[in-house]
């Protein structure tokens, strides 16, 4: 069951990415990693975060996507919750310097506020820079948890609650953008 959802998650994710106006983060040697992402206005309540950058409704964020099929599909080859856990935070650690790369070159770089992800998948995120806030509309809450049921399905994260997860731009610049 788990190789045949896999399989229809894969055949469909080309159509779901040309669709969503998503755009691939590559490494030095242009592979993709882990994360896809595109512009998108916040539409929530103001948050403050801890670099005392304030996100208010409309502002410009990068929304981050993991690329779940090739995260699933990478994920087979370890055996336990464990290994999976830390490959994900190393995926995602290796793919933020050219996150910062990809915001620093943008051009509407000026614009942009801040990073922001939805996930269940968020252990770890802290020690990456990011700060997790909860989903407080319940309604849109329980939309994520069906929309996030297949990458819990396959990573047996069942009953994981949905956060935000946000970074600031000055927090990734600092942290991860690599000059030269």
């Amino acid at each position: 069951m788990r190789s045949y959802l896999l399989g229809v998650w894969d055949s469909i994710d080309p159509i779901y990415f040309a669709c969503s106006r998503l755009s691939y983060i590559s490494d030095n040697h242009q592979r993709r990693t882990m994360l896809r992402v595109r512009l998108t206005r916040y539409k929530g309540g103001k948050v403050v975060l801890e670099d005392g950058t304030v996100l208010r409704k409309n502002d410009l964020l990068l929304k981050i996507h993991l690329h779940n099929v090739k995260l699933i599909k990478e994920l087979n080859a370890f055996p336990n919750d464990i290994k999976r856990a830390v490959f994900i935070y190393h995926s995602i650690k290796q793919a933020m310097p050219n996150l910062a790369m990809y915001v620093h070159a943008h051009p509407k770089a000026a614009d942009i506020k801040a990073v922001i992800g939805i996930t269940s998948l968020y252990r770890g995120a802290e020690r990456l820079g990011f700060e997790k806030s909860a989903l407080k509309n319940r309604f849109y809450r329980y939309f994520k948890r069906i929309t996030l049921m297949p990458i819990n399905m396959l990573t047996t994260k069942k009953d994981a609650e949905p956060v935000y997860l946000f970074m600031s731009k000055n927090k990734i610049m600092d942290k991860y953008y690599l000059e030269g």
